[in-house]
Order: C-alpha cells, then structure tokens, then sequence
C-alpha cells in the first residue's frame, strides 16, 4: 500500500489537459501495430526481400523526417490544436488503402505519405505539453505521455501479433480506427481551450515582438550537436522497431504471436516503472548523468543479445532497454522545452523530431544491410559501441547547455 501511495504521488500536479493529451496518445497508439510488423509483413506475406523491405522501412524515415520540419512549422504558424487534429483524421484513410497496393515502389510511396501525416502530430503533441504543463512538471508530463504511447503500445503489438495471424489486413484497419477515434476525443476535449488560450494570447503586447526576436533552433549550433547526437542514439535505439522483430523471428525462431507479446511486455515495464523512476533521477541526479545512464543502459541491452537467444534472456535483454529509454527518451524532449524560446517551440520540438526521424531513414537499411553482410552479433556489438560513446558526449554537451541541470 506505502509503493502504491508513493506511486501515485508522482502524477500530482499534471493538468486535466496533460491526462487528456496522454489519453488521446494512448487511443491512438493502442492502434499502432503496423510499424512493429511492417517488416515481417513485407518479407512474410508480401514476400519482399530484405533490402527491398529495409528500402521502404527507409521511406518511412523520409516521411518522418518532412513530418517533424512540417509539424513544428505549422504548430508556429497556427498552433497546435490544428495540426494535431488534421494529422490524424488525415492518417485514417492512408492506412485503409495500404493494403491495395502490395508492389515495393507503392508501398514505398504509401509509407512515405502516411508517416510525413502522422510525424506532423509530434512536434505540435510536444508543444501541446508544454504548454499546458507546470515548468516543475515539465518531464513528469512528457513521462506521463510516453507512459500512454508505452501502454499503447503494449496493447497494440500483443493484439497485432494475433490479428497478424488471421490476416495482416487487420492490422492496417486497427490503425485507421485508432487514429480517427483519437481524432474526435481530442477535437471535443481541447476546441473550446484553444479557443479561450488563443483570446488570453491575443492580449499579451510583447507576443509579436517575441516572436520576431526567437532565435532559429537551426541557428542554434549547441542545440545542432545535440541533435546530432540524438540521431546517433535513435539510430541504434529504433532497431526496436526493425531489426530486434527479425531477430527473433529468424535467429530465435519465435511466432508472430510470441514477438507480439515480447514487444508488448516491454510497453507494460514502461508504464509499470517509468513514472517512479522519472521521479528518483530527478531528485537524485542532473539530468546530463540520467542521459548518460540511460544511454548506457540500451548499449548494454544490445550488448546481451550477442550471448544467445532464448527467451529469457531476450526478456531480460528488453528489460534493460525499458529502463534505458525511461531515463533517455524523456529527459531529451525536456532538454530541448528548456533551450527553446517562447515563440519557437514548434521549430524546436520539430528540429528534435527531425533528429529522431533521420533515424528511421537510416536504422532501416542499415540495420538490415549490416545483418546481410555480416550477422546480427556484429550489429549488437556495433551498438553498444556506439551508444556508449553517445552517451560520452551527450553528457558533455547537455552539461554546457544546461549547466544548472
């Protein structure tokens, strides 16, 4: 009962708004299950081989990548109730029509247009945050919004696993539907707090001014490194979504069903421990020295799975990289609310989104061309490096960026 007191305490002081916000991200990614077996999907069903799959997984990171610049474009120029609400009643029907359209260049084409859509919601969610968070809840709020996208996530992939072994059509409706009902909880929710937030906005004078003087997040070359830096660990990290599927379908042999429920015991531990462990870091380290341990930790995650396959050590593997991302993934978004200015978070947010995306172009064909050529220990082994010289110069940089954190 002291754990259970002690948990719900660190959810005090988050808005009705910032619960909201996490309930429309958690509708809508308990219909996220085709990213995680679009992989499968193209080299099991649509019989693609494994550079054309890794090709159009790429094209998904393309469309990110336009996704993020435009989402924190639109969000500064016409806020971010419009963009969140068009990106995802537009994306429901991308996904219907998937389906139909079974070649490598149109579905490289459909993914590419589906993730530009949906990657415009990002940026504008994040600033969302932000503005509707207590500065002392800033992180507490990102955390309570990646606890929806995790316990989405749990669901959805444990439910993709047994639609995909019906038919992997069901996975492409499931999304549509996700995303449309997404779309009308948050249009009743927030139309009227826009409203009343944009009139209070309207009568501040120095809103124009500050504008004018916000300084470009492209102009900003600390921020640029750090970035940078962000893309490197997302490139390792984001084999969560490609190349970790493939591993346990073809090295430990595991059924669509069983990878389902792995990928989805891994949104449970978030939700489970990413709140309660937020609330230790913050009180007993900076945030440069949670980066640094988090980054640490998904190095060490890759690392294991060069040891074997079985099933509990992947669980184990997959636990490590759960805690890794809880004391990552966060603190990034909360790092970059800090260093952007009022009147440029959208451009901020959507730079940081940028970061991230490039890694969708480059994990996919990268991921599966180091496997080609050279086996899965020598990718798990590269990551770790990688990550761990990451996690080296993320600590220096966010230390001169923020030096009081």
């Amino acid at each position: 009962m002291k754990l259970f007191n002690s948990y719900i305490k660190t959810f005090k002081g988050l808005s009705r708004e910032a619960w909201m916000l996490s309930i429309v991200m958690l509708i809508n990614r308990s219909g996220s299950m085709v990213l995680p077996f679009l992989g499968v999907y193209m080299t099991d069903h649509l019989k693609f081989s494994l550079e054309n799959a890794g090709l159009v997984l790429s094209f998904y990171g393309i469309g990110s990548v336009l996704g993020s610049w435009l989402g924190g474009f639109l969000t500064d120029k016409f806020g971010e109730y419009y963009v969140q609400s068009w990106s995802l009643f537009l994306s429901a029907p991308i996904f219907l029509i998937i389906p139909f359209f079974p070649s490598v260049e149109m579905m490289a084409f459909l993914i590419f247009l589906q993730s530009t859509i949906s990657d415009t919601f990002r940026p504008a969610n994040s600033v969302a945050i932000t503005k509707y968070a207590r500065p002392e809840n800033l992180t507490k709020a990102f955390s309570l919004n990646r606890m929806a996208i995790n316990l989405g996530f749990s669901i959805g992939p444990a439910l993709g696993g047994i639609l995909s072994g019906i038919s992997y059509d069901f996975l492409f409706v499931v999304n549509a539907t996700g995303a449309l009902t997404a779309g009308i909880i948050y249009v009743i929710f927030f139309r009227k707090r826009n409203k009343i937030f944009q009139d209070k906005k309207k009568s501040e004078p120095l809103k124009v001014m500050e504008k004018r003087i916000a300084k470009s997040p492209y102009r900003d070359y600390l921020f640029l490194l750090y970035s940078f830096l962000c893309t490197v660990f997302a490139i390792c990290f984001f084999q969560f979504f490609n190349t970790i599927p493939l591993f346990y379908k073809d090295v430990a042999k595991l059924h669509q069903s069983t990878i389902g429920f792995i990928l989805g015991y891994s949104g449970f531990i978030i939700v489970l421990l990413e709140m309660p462990l937020v609330s230790i870091a913050e009180r007993t380290l900076k945030t440069s020295q949670i980066l640094f341990l988090g980054i640490l930790l998904c190095g060490f995650s890759y690392l294991l799975m060069a040891f074997g396959s079985n099933i509990p050590l992947l669980i184990i593997a997959m636990t490590i990289l759960c805690i890794g991302e809880i004391w990552a993934l966060p603190f990034m978004s909360t790092v970059t609310a800090i260093r952007a200015e009022r009147g440029n978070k959208g451009a901020y947010m959507g730079l940081n989104g940028i970061a991230f995306s490039f890694s969708f172009i480059i994990t996919p064909f990268l991921g599966t061309y180091v496997v080609s050529q050279f086996g899965f220990d020598t990718l798990w082994y590269g990551s770790f490096s990688v990550l761990t010289l990451s996690a080296i110069l993320l600590y220096i940089v966010v230390k001169k960026m923020i030096p009081m954190q």
